[in-house]
């Protein structure tokens, strides 16, 4: 028998420069610019809370407060150990909020509308 399961995403902006040093000279992206980024948060449940929602949006709050004060109009360089790839952001991201939202099953970012990365650990083997 199959499980039901709703999933909800929630998406965030931000603005943010970066530079990826680690390039090869020349690579456009080597040298110092900024995206307007969205983070999207998915998460799923195979049943609603007592409120009949899988997360209330309003909960959410923390990953708003977190991305305002520490990514937005920032040099991410400054605030990532890892070069600060949509990769790494996405992975950042879910780390940092996995433990406060169980249900948190992936986080997708973009930096141009052209473009997304979703982390999702666990899927592939």
């Amino acid at each position: 028998m199959k499980q039901t399961m709703w999933t909800i995403s929630k998406t965030f902006q931000f603005s943010a420069s970066h530079q990826l040093d680690h390039l090869k000279d020349g690579h456009p992206c080597k040298e110092l610019h900024g995206h307007n980024y969205k983070a999207t948060f998915e998460f799923s449940a195979n049943r609603l809370n007592g409120d009949y929602f899988v997360v209330d949006y309003r909960d959410l709050k923390p990953i708003r407060v977190f991305i305002d004060s520490a990514l937005d109009h920032n040099h991410l360089n400054k605030v990532m150990i890892e070069p600060p790839t949509v990769e790494n952001i996405s992975k950042l991201l879910f780390e940092t909020f996995k433990p406060t939202f169980p249900l948190l099953v992936a986080v997708s970012v973009s930096e141009t509308d052209g473009t997304n990365c979703r982390y999702e650990p666990g899927r592939c083997q």
